[in-house]
């Protein structure tokens, strides 16, 4: 049985390779390092790469990249995977306004060979993509919101962002465009071609393997700041704008339980909940606490482009598919991993 799995050697895409591995699976690794390309030495995936080769006899890399259409079709055409986990994408919501080629190529039409191939080789095989709550720019944005001491919270007490609220006319970042692209498409194949295809549409996806950087990786930036005393920016909304926080193993366990019971053409909004979330002030002072360490950071007044002042999804729907899927990791424990890994 063999599954693909791209962006191997990312935090997602790492966490399923272990996973599959330690169940029986082969692997088929594709990733060629293009997070050193965007994030420098400090976001390179090749340590984890090699990693994985070297503890893992059914991981079988491919240094592909997913803009070569016809690589990607000789790939699926030679191992004809079980099930696909798309994780490979330019991940950035702020540094895609400066490689807009690069982000859309990636993010949009990378996503679009790989489903031309799965349509192709192994249509019945369940496709799992690591989409963003950034599809839904800043239209969250619009309803009430009451502020507290340290954080936002939206006026109505909701449990979080369902899948209902709109995507259009609002301010998304060219990051969000492209993903709402690929979103889309993947959306479109499994409705058209009535494949098993599902958008997960992640929060702040994190765990202690997270190469966090600027502008990326929220939590394991912050304590990556903290434990080496390194100044950290925070971009506006007061510092208490709030993102729910999903573990990276919480969210492989939901691909699973696809793959296990696959649907056609779902669209799942994926994170912490109100299980895992936190202002960023609040996630300042956690991390002190954790690392015994004062932070230095300062405050800018401006916002990130397009950027959320609350984002907590609500899971519910997915839970309703899926009842034996539960949370495993909160808040603290999340971080006090991450503090580990660093120490």
């Amino acid at each position: 049985m063999k599954a693909v799995v791209t962006g191997s050697g990312g935090l997602i895409g790492s966490e399923c390779a272990r996973l599959l591995c330690d169940q029986g699976w082969t692997v088929i690794g594709v990733d060629n390092d293009m997070r050193r390309q965007f994030f420098g030495e400090q976001g390179s995936t090749a340590g984890v790469v090699s990693e994985l080769k070297a503890l893992f006899v059914r991981y079988q890399h491919y240094a592909l990249d997913i803009r070569d259409r016809q690589a990607v079709r000789e790939l699926f055409e030679q191992e004809r995977p079980h099930f696909v986990i798309h994780t490979a994408a330019q991940p950035s919501h702020d540094r895609a306004a400066s490689i807009p080629y690069d982000d859309f190529d990636v993010n949009a039409t990378g996503t679009l060979n790989l489903l031309v191939a799965a349509r192709d080789f192994c249509r019945e095989s369940p496709f799992c993509f690591t989409s963003t709550n950034k599809v839904y720019g800043d239209r969250p944005n619009y309803l009430p919101l009451i502020e507290t001491n340290f954080r936002y919270d939206y006026a109505d007490g909701r449990d979080g962002i369902d899948e209902t609220i709109s995507i259009d006319n609002c301010l998304h970042s060219l990051f969000g465009a492209s993903k709402v692209a690929a979103d889309v498409l993947v959306q479109e194949y499994g409705r058209y071609f009535a494949m098993p295809t599902a958008c997960f549409r992640g929060g702040c996806l994190t765990g202690p393997a997270h190469a966090g950087a600027e502008l990326h990786g929220f939590l394991a930036y912050l304590m990556k700041c903290c434990v080496i005393g390194r100044p950290y920016r925070v971009f506006g909304y007061k510092g208490k704008q709030v993102r729910d926080n999903i573990h990276s193993f919480d969210l492989v366990e939901t691909f699973a339980a696809f793959i296990d019971k696959p649907r056609v053409g779902e669209v799942y909004n994926m994170g912490g909940s109100r299980f895992c979330d936190c202002s960023m002030l609040e996630a300042i002072s956690l991390c002190e606490e954790i690392s015994g360490r004062k932070l230095t950071w300062h405050y800018e007044e401006t916002n990130r482009i397009g950027d959320h002042i609350w984002w907590v999804s609500d899971v519910r729907k997915f839970q309703s598919h899926y009842p034996r899927w539960k949370f495993r990791y909160g808040l603290r424990e999340i971080l006090e991993q991450i503090f580990r890994a660093m120490s």
